[in-house]
């Protein structure tokens, strides 16, 4: 038996749907029937007969802050895929980021232990890795500095690492991934399916800065991979391509049918856009939409290597290109 948490978010459903087909025993977590809906969305983008896939899967009601309802997911589970977690980089979200994201994992990594779990999952992110040094490549051996100012949730995703390095010391075998911006279509209102929405009503900026992108699938696949594999207690950067983000916003207008953004934000304008949203945030309650550490990103060049991946698996990955465009096809299509 294979259990999934985070099953109704855009790793898990693609998981799930690759692991049902299989025809895997699986067990997905999901916490309302609303979000049920998103999954049949993502089962959707398939083809087929996506119900039928739906069907073959054991769904169970609980949530990974909820010790009884875990309980009952954890019997007779031999695998376990942690996809779940908060992502947000709003501070004053960070005791909900810390709750879901290390308590939450902390419950997962106790679980799979107690009922001796052959082997855990765990989706990261390169968020948790550290800053380069002279603008090498960021690899698996590039530590996180504490001292440095990380936003609230890399420190909590990085917390969440803690707890399942900390299983493995009490002979819990695991394997982490670290994607970089995963992309992968069925879900439109948020995370980075949100971006082909917005592409579709037209960017007007672009920021200087580049990003590690990498497809749903491709993160899917190695993970499996590395379940079946013999190896145990390590870590793999996920990142297909390293991209800017003017190529990126072009790349997802084409995808969409719409023009490409063509003024380039200054530090100036993203440094007053974070200030304006946080007197936003402070006069009307709104969530936040920009931050400063947000605003950092995007003006910074990071580049990000995979090669321990490559090498590991001897695996090759999708072209961004081709599934910027694909993903954007099957936007239109649902929309």
């Amino acid at each position: 038996m294979i259990l999934v948490t985070g099953s109704t978010g855009l790793v898990g459903s693609h998981l799930l749907y690759k692991l049902a087909s299989n025809n895997e025993t699986v067990r997905a977590i999901y916490r309302s029937e609303r979000k049920l809906e998103q999954v049949k969305n993502v089962f959707a983008t398939y083809g087929g007969d996506y119900m039928k896939v739906f069907e073959i899967i054991e769904w169970v009601q609980a949530d990974i802050l909820d010790i009884p309802s875990l309980t009952e997911a954890f019997k007779n589970v031999a695998y376990v895929y942690h996809c779940a977690a908060l992502v947000s980089f709003e501070p004053n979200k960070y005791q909900l980021l810390r709750k879901t994201n290390i308590e939450g994992t902390a419950n997962i990594v106790n679980f799979c232990i107690s009922n001796q779990v052959k082997k855990l999952c765990h989706v990261s992110s390169i968020a948790t890795l550290g800053k380069p040094t002279n603008n090498e490549f960021i690899t698996e051996a590039t530590h996180w500095n504490p001292e440095d100012d990380n936003n609230v949730y890399a420190i909590t995703k990085y917390g969440a690492e803690m707890e399942v390095w900390r299983g493995t010391q009490e002979g819990l075998n695991a394997v982490i991934v670290n994607p970089g911006v995963i992309l992968g279509a069925g879900i439109w209102k948020f995370g980075t399916g949100s971006l082909f929405k917005k592409a579709h009503k037209g960017f007007k900026y672009y920021t200087s800065g580049t990003l590690g992108l990498i497809d749903v699938d491709d993160v899917t696949s190695i993970m499996i991979a590395l379940m079946k594999s013999d190896i145990s207690n390590e870590n793999f950067v996920l990142i297909a391509e390293n991209w800017t983000y003017k190529q990126f916003l072009q790349g997802l207008a084409e995808s969409v049918q719409t023009n490409p953004p063509k003024k380039l934000a200054s530090p100036f304008l993203l440094s007053l856009g974070w200030k304006l949203d946080w007197l936003n945030h402070k006069l009307t309650g709104k969530r936040r939409q920009l931050t400063k550490h947000l605003t950092t990103s995007l003006s910074s060049e990071t580049y990000y290597s995979s090669e321990k991946v490559k090498d590991a698996l001897n695996y090759k990955f999708k072209d961004i290109r081709k599934t910027i465009l694909e993903i954007g096809d099957s936007y239109l299509k649902q929309d």
